[in-house]
């Protein structure tokens, strides 16, 4: 049975960089063991990936091993075939998810300021239509708000506090809602 198992990410699984200190992986071998510790109500599982990283990186020759092997596989598939597949919806970034939800919300509120101001009420499905796609851009605002709290790094304070982050989101949309409500009431 090898030591290690290089296809698996000890650095991601402890939350700490590729250049962290010896000092750093065992603060937060303590941390993470602490927080998910099977007695504490954590998952048992997790706890033995954690033992695994921490019994891997807290070694320093086990550590170069295990750098290499991975330095190595990699190397071989940046020059080896590698398939290629189209980009999912998380490959496009927080950013393009982002301007994704912009341009839906603009859109929807446009068509929806379009059918009340111009007084086409004959054509309300057009106004039923602006309504899901506004709808669609809450959703899709919501999904960029979750692709940039994973893009921070563990260790930004903003990351823990994602019950905050929802409460601010949602307390936006109500207000956005109220005063498009009291625009188109006017």
């Amino acid at each position: 049975m090898s030591q290690f198992d290089s296809n698996k990410d000890y650095y991601a699984v402890l939350g700490v960089d590729k250049q962290a200190s010896q000092a750093e992986i065992d603060r937060q071998y303590k941390r993470q063991a602490s927080r998910h510790h099977p007695d504490r109500g954590g998952s048992e599982e997790r706890m033995k990936s954690l033992n695994e990283a921490y019994r891997v990186l807290k070694d320093t020759s086990l550590r170069s091993s295990y750098d290499e092997g991975r330095s190595t596989r990699r190397s071989a598939t940046a020059y080896g075939f590698a398939p290629v597949s189209t980009p999912t919806a998380r490959e496009v970034g927080a950013l393009g998810q982002t301007l994704s939800a912009l341009l839906c919300l603009i859109g929807g509120v446009f068509l929806l300021l379009l059918v009340r101001f111009q007084w086409f009420w004959f054509l309300w499905p057009l106004a039923i239509l602006a309504l899901m796609i506004l709808g669609f851009g809450v959703l899709l605002a919501r999904s960029a708000m979750v692709a940039v709290n994973d893009s921070l790094p563990v260790s930004n304070r903003l990351k823990r506090h994602t019950r905050i982050q929802e409460v601010a989101f949602w307390m936006a949309i109500v207000s956005g809602a109220y005063g498009l409500y009291v625009v188109m009431t006017l």
